[in-house]
């Protein structure tokens, strides 16, 4: 671990929280941006809606099944080293997207995102509590949450007036000028640092990858072949074998990318599934609200994008105050009650969206389920790295950040299936028969969640440490 110079902390603190908050909102301001924009990419690039959803999914697919080994890369060979390595690649898949002139380059460059992005986003967890105590943690990843939030508030914004204005390609193209700063200002500013581990433990990487991978398949695919279909369960069946292999192997591995024990804390389990029922929601809402403005309603990409804000710009808003308050009160009360009023919110979007609703009667829905998402989203992060030891903090970041890209891809492929059971988009009429069954489901999956997080320790113990390497090196593995 490196060590920073008491009388530079603050500055080099600073810096940490900017630059690590850039990184996480060029990953969010990404997946919003892309949402608003998918009318026009149906129109632009004759996109169906399968094409659509992998727009969005190739780069949650991705995103997820390489988290863990993000996270383990930045451990072993140095944080700050692998976050400005992640935002180089970020920066080559917006370039080829960009230049994509049909749905199959645009969604390839959406890979090589998913992968930029799976290296940047746990660490950008990592490198804040590396430089934080536990004591001010909560308020340094809240500023962090309100970063976050608002590429999540300005996406539909950014988004519309840049499809509106100039074009679907500068979506991407605008990603270019700002990671390639961020990276040299990361290697200029940013600490480095590195886990407790020697080596890499690279059999958990290969099974846990391929795991995650096999799990987002399933629901990638599951919208338009059926969930029933060989390909599917066959997809799920492989990603639960290969996930209790990469366990078993966890077991007994000397130096695990994932310790199983910290499992068996409360606080560490409640927020992984907290956080993975919370973005069914979330992101699989976030699929079809864009689409609600354009579609159902009739809005250009702009002014849906001036319309979402009220939700989206609760992140923005509230989670500096959230995770300040919970440094002192816990993160228990924000968990449930944000994912409380998400559900609330949610279902009563559900409730009053018909083909003749004005914008007047969604606002009030979309504001109470973004102060939610804004209430739990930066208790959520906090619970988890509070969890561990500080060693540990990034293998936490990126399990988190793992359940939180799988829960998107989930959430749009069960909405997507219930929208396609019950509408289409043929007309506007059709949509919103679609919309509302989907948005119930959104908003119980939300319910869900409430019950994971009341399970949440009141109040998180000082983290002790687990025995890395208790036996010998298993055959095969060295020592």
């Amino acid at each position: 671990m490196c060590s920073t110079p008491t009388a530079n902390r603050p500055a080099r603190n600073a810096w940490t929280v900017a630059l690590a908050g850039l990184g996480a909102f060029m990953a969010a301001l990404d997946v919003v941006v892309v949402s608003t924009a998918l009318p026009t990419l149906q129109h632009r690039l004759g996109a169906s809606l399968a094409d659509l959803e992998w727009t969005i999914n190739a780069y949650s697919l991705v995103f997820g099944a390489l988290m863990l080994t993000g996270a383990a890369l930045g451990d072993r060979f140095g944080r700050r080293r692998m976050y400005v390595l992640g935002l180089l690649t970020f920066v080559a898949g917006s370039t080829v997207a960009a230049l994509a002139a049909g749905t199959g380059m645009l969604i390839a460059a959406r890979v090589v995102q998913g992968a930029g992005a799976a290296m940047l986003v746990p660490l950008t967890l990592t490198l804040i509590s590396d430089a934080f105590p536990a004591e001010k943690r909560g308020a340094a990843i809240g500023i962090w949450g309100g970063i976050t939030g608002l590429g999540v508030a300005t996406g539909p914004v950014v988004g519309g007036a840049i499809v509106q204005g100039l074009s679907w390609q500068w979506i991407f193209w605008v990603n270019v000028p700002v990671g390639l700063a961020v990276a040299a200002l990361s290697r200029l500013r940013l600490a480095e640092s590195r886990g407790s581990r020697p080596q890499l433990d690279l059999a958990g990487m290969a099974l846990a990858g391929a795991g995650l991978f096999a799990l987002t398949w399933a629901p990638v695919r599951a919208p338009s072949i059926g969930w029933s279909s060989p390909e599917v369960t066959g997809a799920l069946a492989a990603g639960t074998l290969l996930m209790a292999a990469f366990l078993a192997w966890e077991r007994r591995a000397r130096y695990p990318m994932l310790p199983l024990a910290y499992f068996g804390r409360r606080g560490f389990a409640t927020a992984n599934a907290v956080v993975f029922f919370q973005f069914i929601s979330v992101i699989g809402s976030l699929f079809f609200i864009t689409q609600l403005f354009q579609i159902g309603m009739g809005y250009s990409p702009l002014q849906a994008g001036l319309r979402i804000l009220v939700w989206m710009a609760m992140p923005m808003v509230i989670a500096p105050i959230a995770g300040a308050l919970a440094d002192k009160i816990g993160n228990k009360p924000f968990m449930v009650a944000g994912l409380v009023m998400q559900a609330i919110g949610l279902g009563w979007l559900a409730e009053v969206a018909g083909l003749g609703t004005g914008y007047g009667t969604l606002v009030a829905p979309l504001i109470t389920a973004g102060i939610g998402t804004a209430l739990c989203f930066p208790t959520v992060a906090n619970q988890v790295t509070g969890s561990v030891p500080q060693a540990d903090v990034g293998v936490a970041a990126g399990t988190n950040n793992a359940l939180n890209a799988l829960g998107g891809v989930f959430g749009i492929a069960i909405l997507a299936a219930i929208f396609a059971a019950h509408g289409s988009y043929a007309t506007h009429a059709t949509f919103i028969d679609g919309f509302r069954p989907a948005e119930w489901a959104a908003a119980g999956a939300s319910a869900i969640g409430v019950i994971a997080s009341a399970l949440a320790p009141a109040k998180s113990a000082t983290p002790g440490p687990v025995t890395l390497a208790p036996q010998p090196a298993p055959a095969g593995q060295p020592a």
